[in-house]
């Protein structure tokens, strides 16, 4: 009988501080995170300086709530998973840096974690029978990524963003209607009582890259249609335009998603990242999957966010395949999906 491997992981890559304890990479113990969402309220949006302070100020007792929480000390772990980009460097640093002096001072294995590669991991702890090779859609406030999982931390990006990330766009349109910051969340929850058919937003198609995006034209689109309204000192519904864009937004998401299944004879689709916990984005990929006889899978909307949790179960499956990172490991804010595996 295999012995059970603990991992305790640290995220801290923008503004979540976040410690958790994972067993065997599917199961967590727990899963602890603490927001500055409302510290970045203030400003509309994250201010990197703010969140590295934070993090340093919250770390230490957000691991210790972790490890009590699953009823365990540090000799007790088999190694350490920590974030190490892409984010905020500052952000990253600090974690990182915890981790190392926690690795240093236990002895214990250090591995470094693709941020990325955590949210696509996020769906391995509620959907215990899913294993690669399956199609991913990564959709936050940073990326926009349609993945090829080809196993465990073997991956081909088929397409991303030519410019907005999908959730970059939601919160600069949330911006634009006066929702605020975080975007995502308050556009979902206002297009709930719009109209989504009564504007019609461009949906952009990258002419040579059928799985790429673009999410620019469509926020421009609306930019323009709200300074239209004002102009012609017209009323804005401020619920249809929300509805109407969030409809543009995600039929290219899943249409593009649906396009490199077919293309590629993938029978599993999964969704991963902030944006992965829209409503509308969830639904639509349920029933385009439904429709197709496709499989489905999705991470709770807590596990969609940026936590730890995820960060475990991607790095038990560094750890299974001997990834060792060193007390050199640096943060990478740009850090590339498959580099550095």
């Amino acid at each position: 009988m295999e012995k059970d491997i603990y991992i305790l992981a640290i995220e801290s890559s923008c503004d979540e501080t976040a410690a958790a304890v994972v067993k065997n990479g599917r199961e967590v113990l727990s899963n602890v995170i603490s927001s500055q969402i409302e510290l970045h309220k203030l400003y509309g949006g994250v201010v990197p300086e703010i969140a590295s302070r934070k993090h340093i100020e919250k770390i230490n007792q957000v691991i210790q709530e972790a490890l009590d929480t699953a009823q365990m000390t540090l000799e007790d772990l088999d190694a350490i998973g920590v974030t190490y980009g892409p984010g905020l460097v500052g952000a990253l640093l600090v974690g990182v840096a915890e981790a190392k002096a926690i690795s240093y001072a236990k002895g214990l294995p250090l591995v470094g974690v693709h941020h990325i590669e955590g949210h696509i991991s996020a769906n391995y702890i509620e959907n215990k029978d899913l294993e690669p090779p399956f199609l991913c859609l990564v959709v936050s406030g940073g990326h926009t990524h349609l993945v090829m999982v080809k196993d465990y931390g073997v991956y081909e990006i088929l397409g991303r963003t030519h410019d907005d990330a999908a959730g970059e766009a939601f919160d600069k349109v949330a911006r634009a209607i006066g929702l605020g910051y975080p975007g995502g969340p308050k556009i979902d929850a206002l297009s709930r009582e719009g109209n989504p058919d009564a504007i019609f937003f461009p949906r952009a198609r990258i002419g040579d890259s059928p799985y790429d995006f673009s999410f620019s034209g469509v926020k421009s689109a609306v930019l323009n249609y709200l300074n239209g309204c004002q102009m012609k000192g017209e009323e804005i519904d401020r619920a249809d335009v929300a509805a109407s864009f969030q409809k543009a937004v995600c039929e290219v998401l899943v249409e593009h998603t649906m396009r490199a299944a077919k293309d590629f004879g993938i029978g599993k689709v999964a969704l991963a990242g902030g944006v992965a916990s829209n409503s509308t984005l969830r639904a639509g990929m349920e029933e385009a999957c439904r429709r197709r006889r496709l499989d489905f899978y999705r991470p709770s909307p807590l596990l969609c966010t940026d936590n730890a949790a995820m960060i475990g179960a991607a790095a038990y499956y560094e750890y299974q395949k001997g990834v060792r990172h060193g007390l050199d490991l640096n943060a990478v804010p740009n850090l590339k999906l498959g580099s550095g595996q």
